[in-house]
């Protein structure tokens, strides 16, 4: 059964900065479309980024200019750096993989200070 295993969230100020890692187990990430999302209380989960198995990345308008998303596939790890955080940045961070179907991790908290 493919896993995912977010790392990295936690608290941090506003205008800060933060990295978030998923590592996925098994052989298709390579082959796959990965992508961050996250879950504000009362709000439903929405796409952060996304990234291509060819790199190709899109991004929410919000976020867009200030978190980047990358890959490295012979660790089957994805990336999301986060930078000049906001309060409304806070949520659970979800990682996605997207291969015949969809796959997520359990989720890290990412709180930030106002």
């Amino acid at each position: 059964q493919l896993q995912l295993v977010e790392s990295g969230g936690g608290l941090v100020q506003a205008g800060g900065s933060r990295s978030l890692s998923c590592a996925a187990s098994g052989s298709i990430f390579s082959i796959s479309t990965m992508g961050w999302y996250r879950q504000a209380p009362g709000k439903q989960r929405e796409l952060v980024a996304g990234i291509t198995s060819v790199g190709n990345t899109n991004y929410t308008v919000s976020v867009k200019g200030r978190f980047t998303i990358s890959r490295e596939n012979d660790k089957n790890t994805v990336y999301l750096q986060m930078t000049s955080l906001k309060y409304e940045d806070t949520a659970v961070y979800y990682c996605n993989l997207r291969y015949v179907r969809s796959y997520w991790g359990q989720g890290t908290q990412v709180t930030v200070s106002s």
